[in-house]
């Protein structure tokens, strides 16, 4: 038994004795393998803080089931979700990032999450539609064509909301939002904050 393992047990055999509904405690096991793993693997001071790392966010990752490496848009890579509109034209899903979508015949993918609209309050973040400015109205979406070899990344971007009156938005023609009790319109705080989406993603 390694130091490191050793030193892992410890803490597990305490933690089980003073916490035991704790929520570690049932991967006691695979996680002491995972210690005497990293304890013959001959860390140094310096590099152990840096692999240990790299091994959780890992371990992380494929918990929930999300790449650890570059999705290469390869063909293997897709599957044909079809089904899941009106099946007249194949639509394929990535097999290893599900918010990455293409449609027939084409070279172009695009990310569902490429943008995450974030308002005034920490709980307002949403994605879909919003306006650039309040003066062109031109809509922007969160979900933009990507580049190969792509790795998963959201930008979240400031909007603020537009109070309008329904009749006003209805005659206008705008993307607008009712409910409890206001009726509202989302521009983008500062476009400028495009600029760096853009240099990650194509526009879609």
């Amino acid at each position: 038994m390694t130091n490191t393992q050793k030193f892992a047990k410890q803490e597990l055999d305490i933690l089980a004795a003073t916490v035991p509904d704790a929520i570690v405690t049932p991967f006691a096991k695979e996680i002491l393998a995972l210690c005497e793993a990293f304890g013959n693997s001959g860390q140094s001071g310096g590099s152990a803080p840096y692999t240990a790392s790299a091994i959780s966010q890992a371990v992380k990752h494929l918990m929930l089931q999300e790449p650890i490496c570059d999705i290469t848009g390869h063909e293997s890579e897709w599957r044909d979700v079809s089904a899941m509109g009106d099946g007249s034209e194949p639509y394929f899903q990535n097999n290893r990032c599900s918010a990455l979508f293409k449609e027939k015949d084409s070279s172009k993918s695009y990310y569902l999450n490429a943008i995450v609209w974030k308002g005034k309050e920490d709980w307002d973040t949403f994605t879909g539609s919003v306006y650039v400015d309040n003066v062109g109205f031109e809509l922007i979406r969160s979900s933009h064509f990507v580049k190969f070899p792509f790795k998963p990344k959201t930008f979240y971007i400031d909007v603020v909301r537009v109070s309008i009156t329904k009749e006003e938005a209805e005659s206008r023609n705008l993307h607008y939002i009712e409910g409890n009790n206001e009726c509202y319109y989302t521009i983008l705080k500062d476009p400028k904050q495009l600029d760096k989406v853009f240099k990650y993603y194509n526009k879609k």
